[in-house]
């Protein structure tokens, strides 16, 4: 059986729900005494389950046949990506994926987001933001010669992509993420489960931001070299 909860979110959600779980059990048998506590226990449990096998039917890959076809003429390129977006690495992969061919590619954004944000649905803020890097990608892109469009994404990756799969069908996949040790999406096994989920050839780009930022700082010597 596949684990459910696919994220920081999704697994507040189930702390939160398990201690409502045994709170409302243990208040319907100190209340109404054994027979109230079982009845709450036998209808509380019935409904974990349900929500159990859903989140689990739920998880399954995307059917090809559900998914946008992509033309023939055309190599589609699905670039995910969030604050990694305006990486050097990143948009030297995409000229890559375009270079010497007809290419249309769409860059996502995931809108992440805090779990107890996620979960009272203020979303707001952070798909703002995520705009905001978005246009400067876009920007960055247009800059070099590759015109891409964009869009916000749902806040989990996954879900983003099968969502942009439904109206962009990629060639493609590129998955941008920060260096070991400092990104979620790698902690959670982000490129692996895409892998398995989706039918479509993933690359996996790491951009380390501080390195080029420091890259981009360093002084310049007499002779022109760094």
């Amino acid at each position: 059986m596949k684990n459910p909860l696919r994220s920081e979110a999704e697994a507040f959600q189930f702390l939160l729900g398990a201690v409502v779980y045994f709170g409302l059990i243990a208040i319907a048998g100190g209340v109404g005494g054994l027979w109230w506590g079982l009845a709450v226990f036998i209808v509380l449990t019935a409904a974990a389950a349900w929500w159990w096998f859903r989140a689990e039917r739920d998880e399954q890959p995307a059917h090809a046949d559900a998914l946008m076809q992509t033309p023939p003429d055309v190599h589609r390129v699905l670039v995910v990506a969030n604050e990694t977006v305006g990486g050097q690495l990143l948009r030297n992969r995409i000229a890559e994926a375009v270079s010497d061919r007809r290419s249309e590619v769409l860059v996502v954004t995931p809108a992440l987001n805090s779990p107890v944000r996620h979960w009272v649905s203020d979303e707001d803020d952070a798909r703002a933001a995520a705009r905001e890097r978005l246009d400067a990608s876009l920007r960055r892109l247009a800059d070099a010669g590759i015109d891409a469009t964009g869009t916000v994404g749902d806040s989990e990756p996954l879900q983003a992509i099968e969502d942009a799969l439904r109206t962009f069908g990629a060639d493609e996949i590129i998955i941008s993420t920060h260096p070991e040790g400092r990104s979620h999406w790698l902690e959670q096994g982000l490129v692996s489960k895409a892998r398995e989920r989706f039918d479509v050839p993933i690359t996996h780009v790491v951009v380390d931001l501080t390195a080029e930022e420091g890259a981009h700082l360093q002084p310049e010597r007499a002779d022109g070299s760094t």
